[in-house]
């Protein structure tokens, strides 16, 4: 019976990809890719040549099928997702659960969190976090949730866009202009920058930019005691 190994992939710089995942990559027969396009870059910079299948967020049952009719042959698949660990703000826990539940073996192969990757640069502190992914575009909805989270002593975590970022600070200093922040932008990748300081700090800061680019990651220190 095949096993389906579940591959972590860099979030930024190639080069962050572990010596398990290329040999992973290298031994399985098939790979799942949230975007096959996507992968094809990474596997071409890795000299891997294999037969791809989609399996992104809206057909990821459907191509769970296709794996798991490839693993009853014996033969080994992977997953990938466009960056990063599967499962976390990506595609690849629905195929999980299907491949384990046909009575397959799901196997991690660990490395590249942009979640990890900014708290291991931060300075803030604190023994838990809550890891919040995406919140809302809708204000009411994301105030809401800023409201609980920010109300919680753990540190919380949130992936945002650049389009929509500056609303998200927004709302972080009107709940709390001090609260501490931690942000990263485009980590790992050529134009990496990390910021530190309070919600109204770094508002002002990124309001006063031109514009703008790649995805950011925030952490927002949680709600000190007394």
């Amino acid at each position: 019976m095949g096993t389906l190994y579940m591959v972590a992939t860099p979030i930024g710089n190639l080069d962050d990809i572990t010596y398990r995942a290329v040999e992973t990559l290298k031994s399985v027969s098939l790979i799942g890719c949230e975007d096959t396009r996507h992968s094809l870059r990474l596997l071409n910079h890795l000299n891997i040549s294999k037969k791809l299948i989609s399996c992104r967020s809206q057909n990821e049952l459907k191509a769970a099928e296709r794996v798991i009719a490839h693993l009853e042959s014996g033969e080994d698949a992977a997953y990938v997702s466009d960056a990063g660990t599967p499962g976390i703000s990506d595609p690849g826990a629905r195929l999980a659960g299907a491949v384990r539940e046909a009575g397959f073996t799901v196997t991690p192969i660990p490395g590249a969190s942009a979640v990890t990757t900014l708290i291991s640069a931060s300075s803030i502190t604190g023994k838990s976090f809550t890891f919040a992914g995406f919140l809302s575009p809708k204000q009411g909805r994301r105030r809401r949730v800023l409201s609980d989270y920010m109300s919680r002593e753990d540190s919380v975590i949130i992936y945002e866009s650049p389009f929509r970022i500056v609303k998200l600070l927004t709302d972080i200093a009107d709940i709390d202009s001090n609260r501490e922040l931690f942000i990263g932008r485009e980590l790992t990748k050529r134009h990496e920058e990390l910021l530190s300081g309070s919600a109204e700090t770094l508002l002002e800061e990124l309001k006063s930019r031109d514009s703008i680019k790649g995805e950011l990651i925030i952490l927002v220190s949680g709600q000190k005691k007394g």
